[in-house]
């Protein structure tokens, strides 16, 4: 069965190294692996999705609405971009953290209110934290990204995969210890 995750953001959340250390995890463990990234304006702040397909055979990276097992959202926002992606029973997995669009900062819109309020209403599997304020408890706020892999672990049941090992072999040798702490706080969070 293929399973389908989403992970959407702003760019410089990390959403991309997120997603190649997922994907560098199931191809470790036997997966069949597709995956699809749209990084467009994210230079300036824009979007960016990284679509994860996987299971013993997968034909496309493309998940269509209403098909994502796991929305892992690193910015408040984004998620309502993507909210129709979601199974009726599918988790969404959301960072707390806002990042005012360049429209908002310009004041040529506002930003949505009661956000956390509507996704509970929208959303049966809703789990929140601020992944931003626990990575600057930890001492980088860059490792937010690694909180929500973390989490995003947990509630896949991938625990079998040494994702210590892959997060080693993921990123620059001076931070390995600090992305591991921030896995294991995003794991134990929720």
């Amino acid at each position: 069965m293929t399973k389908n995750i989403l992970l959407v953001g702003v760019g410089g959340q990390g959403t991309i190294l997120t997603s190649k250390i997922m994907s560098k995890g199931l191809l470790d463990a036997g997966y069949d692996v597709k995956m699809a990234e749209i990084h467009g304006m994210s230079q300036r702040g824009g979007s960016v999705t990284t679509q994860i397909r996987y299971g013993n055979k997968v034909y496309s990276p493309v998940i269509e609405k209403g098909t994502a097992d796991i929305i892992v959202s690193f910015e408040r926002s984004e998620a309502l971009r993507w909210i129709e992606y979601l199974k009726k029973d599918g988790i969404l997995i959301l960072n707390e953290h806002q990042i005012q669009p360049f429209t908002v900062t310009l004041d040529l819109s506002e930003y949505p209110g009661n956000l956390i309020e509507e996704y509970k209403k929208m959303v049966v599997n809703f789990k929140s934290y601020d992944a931003f304020q626990i990575a600057k408890s930890i001492g980088n706020s860059k490792v937010m990204s690694i909180i929500l892999l973390g989490s995003l672990i947990k509630y896949t049941g991938l625990n079998d995969i040494d994702w210590k090992k892959v997060i080693e072999e993921s990123v620059p040798e001076n931070f390995i210890d600090l992305n591991i702490e921030a896995f294991t706080k995003g794991y134990e969070v929720i």
